[in-house]
């Protein structure tokens, strides 16, 4: 633990190191719990830049959400701030919240102590999902700095077309003189315009983008022994983006009755019962600033991300499965029959979501 406990000491961390030990099953970054013996535990990062690429971006954009949240919760006489939004620790010799070591880049957090996560997808931890995702949008609504896009255009529909559109042209993989891929491609074609329309909206001026966190699932929750919700983590990819993002991307997985490579296309369905309860926590706390077509679009939002995954999915298939791993040849194809049976699930029930997002809106 040598190199690290060096890394380590280029941080500002009060009390004297006692043990570092791997923390947590994160897919992306390596992590570990640092004690130390007369001072609070930390949490040691390894940022992927290969995804991340603009790290100096990246914390600025989270030291700007976490220091405004924070400033809030100070100014409403809020206890136990530390535990209620994230703290990362600065450099001893700068304000730089990452050190790069000539390889990787590292960054250091308070540890919340007696705080859990939960993976249950279930209607009360979706409500407490939306009602958590919502608040901190709303938290953010009103900060002043500009954030830039940690993965740019991380959820635009518009180039996820042309991507599809790419992919057709070039035939890379020989797949499309498959009747099943014709028939996906033109059933994707029939929806494109209506999927699109976010961009367009935005760019008529009718759309805004709010700061979003972009990865809403229900294990970026922290909660505490009495299973409050603390705060949210996990704030790589907060970025400028439209409200569906956490909205519709939460719904994606969590509502969809089975795993989104599950082959057993009849057994896809999208759940009303997890729709509700987080459309219903959503808009408790979201309702603050949301405009009218913000909220009565939301609907369309838990049609939009299974649309677009199945998207991303077929172009993958289609270019020979170079970007999502595979482990058999029809992998993305069966994902992206999956994900379109979800999107035709939820389309299925645009009437009855409309009607309860009015109701919401009424209450």
């Amino acid at each position: 633990m040598k190199d690290l406990n060096d890394l380590i000491m280029k941080f500002d961390l009060k009390g004297q190191i006692d043990s570092i030990a791997p923390l947590g099953n994160g897919l992306i970054n390596d992590t570990y719990k640092v004690t130390t013996t007369d001072g609070p535990s930390y949490v040691l990062q390894r940022i992927n830049h290969h995804i991340f690429k603009d790290v100096d971006l990246l914390q600025k954009n989270i030291v700007s959400v976490t220091s405004h949240i924070r400033g809030k919760l100070e100014a409403a006489g809020t206890s136990d701030v530390d535990r209620k939004v994230l703290s990362f620790i600065t450099l001893k010799d700068s304000d730089l919240t990452y050190y790069f070591d000539g390889e990787s880049y590292w960054r250091i957090s308070l540890f919340i102590e007696d705080a859990y996560t939960y993976e249950t997808v279930n209607p009360e931890y979706s409500y407490y999902a939306g009602r958590s995702f919502g608040h901190f949008e709303a938290m953010l609504a009103d900060i002043p700095d500009t954030l830039g896009e940690t993965i740019p255009d991380f959820h635009n529909m518009e180039l996820r077309a042309r991507q599809l559109d790419e992919a057709v042209a070039s035939d890379a993989a020989g797949r499309m003189a498959e009747k099943e891929v014709q028939e996906i491609l033109q059933e994707m074609l029939v929806h494109r315009e209506e999927m699109c329309k976010a961009e367009k909206m935005y760019r008529e001026g009718v759309l805004p983008k709010r700061i979003c966190h972009c990865d809403t699932k229900v294990n970026n929750m922290m909660f505490d022994a009495s299973g409050e919700v603390l705060c949210v983590i996990d704030l790589d990819t907060v970025m400028p983006s439209f409200v569906f993002s956490d909205f519709g991307d939460f719904l994606r997985t969590a509502a969809n009755k089975v795993a989104e490579d599950d082959p057993r296309i009849e057994m896809v369905e999208f759940d009303m019962e997890i729709f509700k309860a987080f459309a219903r926590g959503y808009v408790e706390s979201a309702s603050v600033f949301l405009t009218p077509v913000e909220m009565e679009n939301l609907p369309y939002a838990a049609a939009l991300f299974p649309y677009m995954q199945a998207v991303r999915f077929f172009a993958d298939y289609i270019n020979g499965d170079t970007y999502y791993k595979i482990k058999y040849p029809e992998h993305n194809l069966v994902r992206t029959r999956n994900q379109m049976a979800l999107f035709r699930s939820v389309m299925s029930h645009l009437p009855e979501m409309q009607e309860y997002i009015a109701t919401l809106r009424k209450g």
